[in-house]
Formats: C-alpha cells, structure tokens, sequence
C-alpha cells in the first residue's frame, strides 16, 4: 500500500510572524510533523511511503534540506497556490498530481498534516490511516469534541434579538447531539476526491477524535506562546506526546 504524506506551508504569516519555522520549545515548529512521519514509517515498514514538501517559502526548503537527515521531496509552490484565498485540498491536489508523476507511482491515499500542530501522537496518526484503509469513508480527519453545541448554548444575532444557532427545545447539553471541532491536524484522503476537484464534504466522511486541550489555532503571538505552555505540560505528562518532541533529534542532520 502506498501513501504519500503532504506538509504544506507558506512563507510568512499574517498573525504569527513566520510561523512555519518559528522554533517551537527548542525545535522549528515543521519539525513535529517531520518526527511523527519518521515514526510512523520506521514502526509500520508494510507501507510505502513517500513525503513531499509543498511551500513557495526558501527558508522552510532550507530547513528540510539542510536540517533533516530524512527523505523529503520538495515542491516549490508557484504563485496561484500561494495566496491567502487558495484552499488547501488544492495545494494538496497539486502535491498528488506532481508526486504521481515524479516518481510514476499511484497512491492509495493522501495524508496531510499540518505544520501548526505539533501535539499529535502516533496512535492518533496510526488511527487515522486504518480507519481510512477500512471504513470506506472518502476522507478521514481529526477533529476534538466540541466545547459549545449550537443546538443548546450557542447563540446568533438575527432582526429580532438572539436565537440559538440551531433552533431546539433541548434544556441540557447532554441532550442535544454530539458535536465536533475540525481541528485541521490530520487529513487522509481517497486521490479520486483530488483528481475530481471535489471538496472533502462532497463524499462520504469519517474522523478520528484527539485530545482537545492538545489543540489550538495559532492565529496570534499570544496563541503561539499559550500553546507552547500547553505543549510543555502535556509532554511531561503524556509520555506518547512525548515521544514526538525526543525523536526530533533522532532526524537531525549532522551537517
């Protein structure tokens, strides 16, 4: 079985100055996503595995050439995909189609992970792909179980007054259908969704679920530093967070 895995990340950042290689407790940030792709590989030898860099940053190129002594293929982003507008499944389309023709191979499925999210574990990796290998879902992604629920205790302006964001007569949170935060960590995805064009939510869709208080949008400097607060005393708690953090140096080059 062959996967390919897509790290996608631009240059610069509009709320956390060059978030994609700002050093995270003592690593560059992308480097996470490195070390829970190299574990996962050296633990599961049955797959064929590829990983591909998409980004029009030079400096996150240099980090992956010069910094890593693991296989990284690269694709140097061009300028349509580089804006503030272009949707991921794109970047991540095009990742696909350049791979598959590089190196003449077909891939049974896609997984993306983001750069921003460095509190993932290697069963929550491992998960995602074997649920994608057997549920049938076209897409499988991470998401965190949700603090508010718009059928109890989420509300929206409208032109008379405030209502619940989905009318209900639910009186308890309990009652009222589960719910989940996409939390943009984790993606696998069927290549016939990408070679289609469609959007995860045109086919059928599954998840995995993560540790909420291990995710945070880093938007601002502020959710940068809290989420490095987080990160510091998950990892000396969870010994499988851990272990993403410790193997950085096991894939650091020594040039």
């Amino acid at each position: 079985m062959n996967i390919l895995f897509t790290i996608c990340g631009r240059a610069g950042s509009k709320g956390v100055k060059n978030k994609n290689i700002k050093e995270f407790l003592g690593f560059p940030l992308p480097f996470y996503t490195a070390s829970i792709i190299d574990l996962f590989i050296k633990k599961n030898v049955q797959y064929d595995c590829d990983i591909v860099l998409n980004t029009d940053s030079k400096d996150l190129i240099s980090f992956f050439n010069d910094k890593l002594n693991m296989k990284v293929n690269i694709i140097e982003r061009s300028a349509d995909l580089s804006q503030d507008s272009t949707p991921k499944i794109r970047v991540i389309q095009n990742s696909y189609s350049t791979m598959k023709m590089r190196l003449n191979k077909d891939y049974d499925f896609i997984v993306d992970l983001d750069i921003t999210s460095p509190l993932r574990t290697l069963s929550n990796l491992e998960e995602l792909i074997e649920k994608k290998i057997n549920s049938g879902a076209d897409t499988v992604f991470s998401v965190t179980e949700s603090r508010r629920n718009p059928y109890f205790n989420m509300v929206m302006e409208t032109v008379d007054g405030y209502e619940r964001v989905i009318k209900s007569d639910y009186n308890a949170r309990q009652e009222a259908p589960d719910i989940y935060d996409m939390n943009a960590s984790m993606y696998a995805i069927s290549p016939e969704l990408l070679i289609k064009g469609k959007g995860i939510f045109d086919s059928k869709c599954d998840i995995v679920k993560m540790l909420d208080t291990g995710i945070l949008d880093i938007d601002s400097e502020r959710d940068f530093e809290l989420m490095q607060v987080i990160a510091e005393y998950l990892y000396n708690k969870i010994n499988e967070l851990r272990l993403v953090k410790d193997n950085i140096t096991s894939i650091l080059s020594d040039k």
